[in-house]
């Protein structure tokens, strides 16, 4: 399969030798299942996209700590580019901040949670089966970060997994974008190290509560190839 990701945001460089950019990340998530995918990257962020849509089997886009509904050019350009995906019925798949920026496409709402931050492993339960799902499951466990999330969705949106934090986590947007508000790519390291980067800022409880929330392991590979499935289906 040959696929086209979409980089929103990049690694701190002093991290990128021991995790790999957020590029890598999906690189490795896609290999942990054996997939056999070719890739190439396109920086959203200077506004290059592909020219011919045809060449890939689906689309993915990174994350970013850039907000879904910021008034500038290089979001509102990736907002028409998941709008023109939407109209071709391309295959995307969005990774928080695009879980976000795919909400703002398709005319939901994306605002900053009244809840505050959320970080390490979120616990869900699974509210749909649908028919491309082969591995159904009652609960998903995924690594987050994120303050935004969508707070309302358009109504030919299917929901398919949910927490009382974030209640739209899973959320299917016709039979060609799939979303997550989490990070199915992130490894456990990864999320430690960041959690305790932004220490300052998420405040000593909520970093203790997500590091040891760590101890769960992530549904990574399950998440991957509910992925798969649905790009096949």
């Amino acid at each position: 399969m040959h696929v086209a990701i979409i980089q929103c945001d990049v690694v701190l460089g002093e991290w990128v030798p021991v995790f790999g950019n957020y590029t890598d990340m999906i690189k490795r998530m896609f290999e942990s299942v054996d997939a056999d995918i070719e890739y190439q990257v396109f920086d959203s962020q200077q506004g290059d996209y592909p020219h011919d849509l045809d060449s890939y089997d689906f689309y993915i886009t990174t994350g970013s700590k850039a907000a879904a509904y910021q008034d500038v050019p290089w979001i509102k350009q990736l907002v028409r580019f998941v709008q023109l995906l939407d109209k071709r019925q391309k295959k995307l798949i969005g990774i928080c901040f695009g879980h976000q920026i795919i909400a703002m496409a398709r005319h939901g709402q994306v605002e900053k949670s009244p809840k505050g931050w959320a970080v390490g492993v979120a616990r869900n339960r699974v509210v749909a089966h649908p028919d491309w799902m082969k591995e159904p499951a009652d609960r998903l466990n995924i690594i987050v970060s994120h303050q935004d999330q969508i707070s309302r969705l358009p109504n030919d949106a299917r929901l398919i997994a949910s927490s009382d934090f974030c209640p739209y986590f899973v959320v299917q947007w016709g039979n060609h974008f799939l979303s997550i508000q989490g990070h199915p790519e992130w490894l456990p390291a990864y999320s430690r190290v960041l959690m305790n980067h932004r220490r300052q800022i998420l405040g000593d409880e909520l970093v203790d509560t997500g590091l040891a929330s760590l101890a769960i392991k992530p549904d990574n590979a399950l998440f991957s190839r509910w992925i798969l499935d649905f790009v096949a289906f």
